[in-house]
């Protein structure tokens, strides 16, 4: 079984900043691509970043040139760093994780972690 947990959401005024991480634990062979996706109430889960295991990443329209995703492969950890925040940032952000374990190979999802941007 494999867990990711998300941290670093919270309140942040507009123009603000935070910082997201999310470790993955368990029977972990190898991570390849993560991902941070966000999802308001109502509306369907947005794709926010992604980084693949070498490192490559790609980013919506929405957040390019405000947020960075990063990972640590030694400590099984992925960031989303978001500057320049705009209140229509504000929902809650899960990570994803495509892992290959010990008995097979899925995608796994942390709980969420809300951030809210707002003055």
């Amino acid at each position: 079984q494999v867990q990711l947990v998300e941290s670093g959401g919270g309140l942040v005024q507009p123009g603000g900043y935070l910082r997201l991480s999310c470790p993955a634990s368990g029977n972990i062979l190898h991570i390849y691509t993560m991902a941070w996706y966000r999802q308001a109430p109502g509306k369907e889960r947005e794709l926010v970043a992604t980084i693949t295991s070498g490192g490559s990443s790609n980013y919506s329209d929405s957040v390019k040139g405000r947020f960075t995703i990063s990972r640590d492969n030694a400590k099984n950890t992925m960031y989303l760093q978001m500057n320049m925040l705009k209140p229509e940032d504000t929902t809650v952000y899960y990570c994803n994780a495509n892992v290959q374990t010990w008995r097979l190979r899925g995608d796994y999802w942390g709980q969420g972690t809300q951030v809210t941007v707002s003055s």
